[in-house]
Formats: C-alpha cells, structure tokens, sequence
C-alpha cells in the first residue's frame, strides 16, 4: 500500500494539535503541551538484525555521533571518550582517535572543524581536521549541540533551555523564551530552528536580534531534525513514525509523510536530494526523493543493529550509520 503525505500550510495559531503558538506562560496554558509531564522521545530498542548489513562494516565500540566535513574529506566519529576521524577517501586506514573530555552527544563538522557536544562536562570540544587539534569551549550547562554560523558558534544548552551565541571563545549572547529544553540548531540558508524535545517543537531563533520566535508543535515525538536545500527543516518524529518538512522565515509545516519502524536519526545528501532516515526499530535506513511534493523512497538498506547515528559524505553519496550498541560504523554505497 503506498502511504500518502499529509501537505500542509499551517498558519500560526494555537488551533491546532499538529501547530501551536510559541507562548511565554506557564506549562498548564501552553498550546503546544499536550501532556501535563512532558518526557522527550529517544531511540526504540532494536532487535537483533534479521538480515547482514548491506555495505561494509568497519569495527568500532559504540557509536554515540557520527559527521562528515566534505572540505578535509574527513569521517567523525564519537565513541567513548574520544573522536575517531577517518579519511573518506581510505576508510580501511586506521583513523586518528581524538580523546575528549567525555561522552559526546552530537557532532557536527564543516569548513575544516568538529564540534562535539559534552553535555555531562559542560564543554564544546572544537577539534580542527583532519589534523585533530583540540580546544575546549566551556558553556555554563549541558551543551546538548553546537553548530558554526560565520564566525560564531550557537550552542543548544539543554538545561538552561537557552541558545547561547558565541564569538571568539566567549558568550556574546543568551538567547532563551518559550524552551523547555534546548536540544539541536538547525541553519537553514539564513535561518535558524531550535529543536526542543521535551516539548516536541521547534522554534525559529534570531541570533542577531537575541529572540526565540515562533513555535510549531512537530509531531507526538520529535528526535532528530537536518536542513535541506530549499530552505526547509526536515524532522523525525519518533513516536508517530513520521518525516516532517517545515520550511522556514515564516516557520509553517509543510509536510508530514509516514516512516513506520522507529524513525530517528536523519542526514541531507544535498547533491541528489536525498534524505536518509534510520529506522531503529527494523534496523534499516530509508532515502527518500525530497524536492518533490512529498517524499519519495529511494532506497532501504539493512543496518547494524541500533543505528542511532547517521551522515552522508556528498562527493560521493556513500551513506554512514553508527551502531550505538559496537557493532561497527556501516559504509553504504546506495
């Protein structure tokens, strides 16, 4: 049976389960609360794999993060206590192991450097590539992500339910309103969103002007959200099983497609238009067409177990899947 997207254009108001207004009271008259405790949506437990991985597998712990920095041709990947980075070009060469100050949460690399989020040390740790150079950036709270704009670097601070913006090593500016929990950044062209789990939303955010905007409700779980080439933020919503496509600068939903089986971890391929969407749940990661007026599967592969972590690296389209339960960093070639 083939599912059918819902196509929305939701104007912002509070009418709407689906959407809701950003509001600044508190949580017993909030629109975009729909449980009166509030818990964010993490990974389904996956079985134990039915079918061989497809690709190659390269041996490795736990696989907390993975990224990829298409200018180094460089391969990052968290594992306890350290950032493995591997050549792109010669992924069965051993690759450099960075140590951290702890456990990663997220990564995100381009232009020559990665960020790691260590929510646990309060600590960004900004390693430059392909060399593995490290420095620390201190944040006052759990840094749950980070992302470079320009020459500044917005943090995610999840407990502070706060975006900080910071230049030259040092807060420049807080950025809270509205949050629950600060927990990805997403730039979309010129446009920033805010994920926040705990209220399954997301929220677009002013650097330059210090405001969090409006607020969206994203689905019933959302996990995990990527930027595309037209301008859109592409989000999974674990709990419904859903891909959702907002577009941005105004923040309306445009898109809610159906991905049963886990949907969680998700990457852009902008070079073919491909968004891969792992599916803890079946141990599969799904690409699906998105220049279209709804999503479009391309390809479904078998997964090492847990695939909590995905990347793509775009010269070449080859797909990366972490498995957070050791069972190596999967190479895909779709």
């Amino acid at each position: 049976m083939r599912r059918s997207a819902v196509v929305v254009a939701l104007p912002l108001t509070c009418a709407l389960l689906a959407s809701g207004c950003s509001s600044d009271a508190g949580q017993g008259d909030d629109a975009l609360q729909i449980v009166a405790n509030p818990v964010a949506a993490t990974a389904p437990a996956s079985p134990q794999p039915s079918a061989s991985p497809a690709g190659t597998v390269l041996g490795a712990p736990a696989v907390s993060a993975v990224a990829t920095d298409a200018s180094t041709r460089t391969l990052a990947v968290a594992v306890d206590g350290a950032v493995l980075l591997y050549r792109l070009d010669d992924l069965a060469a051993a690759p450099t192991r960075v140590p951290v100050s702890g456990g990663v949460e997220r990564l995100s690399a381009a232009n020559g450097q990665a960020l790691a989020s260590i929510p646990t040390r309060g600590t960004v740790a900004r390693i430059a590539l392909p060399g593995g150079q490290v420095s620390e950036l201190a944040v006052a709270g759990q840094p749950a992500d980070a992302v470079a704009s320009g020459d500044q670097t917005l943090v995610a601070v999840r407990d502070r339910k706060a975006v900080e913006v910071y230049q030259n090593g040092t807060v420049a500016k807080t950025i809270s309103g509205s949050l629950y929990s600060a927990d990805e950044i997403v730039r979309a062209g010129d446009q920033t969103v805010v994920l926040d789990r705990l209220r399954t939303a997301v929220f677009s955010v002013d650097p330059a002007g210090g405001s969090i905007g409006e607020g969206l409700r994203a689905g019933q779980g959302a996990t995990n959200a990527v930027a595309d080439s037209f301008g859109r933020v592409l989000v999974t919503d674990t709990r419904a099983g859903a891909l959702l496509a907002f577009s941005t600068g105004p923040l309306l939903l445009r898109q809610m497609y159906p991905v049963p089986g886990g949907a969680y971890a998700i990457a852009y391929d902008s070079g073919r238009n491909l968004a891969w969407v792992t599916l803890t749940e079946r141990n599969e990661v799904v690409g699906f067409d998105v220049k279209g007026g709804e999503p479009v599967e391309k390809y479904r592969f078998a997964t090492v177990r847990q695939p909590n972590s995905v990347s793509v690296d775009e010269k070449t389209s080859r797909v990366v899947v972490g498995s957070a339960t050791g069972e190596g960093i999967q190479v895909i070639q779709p």
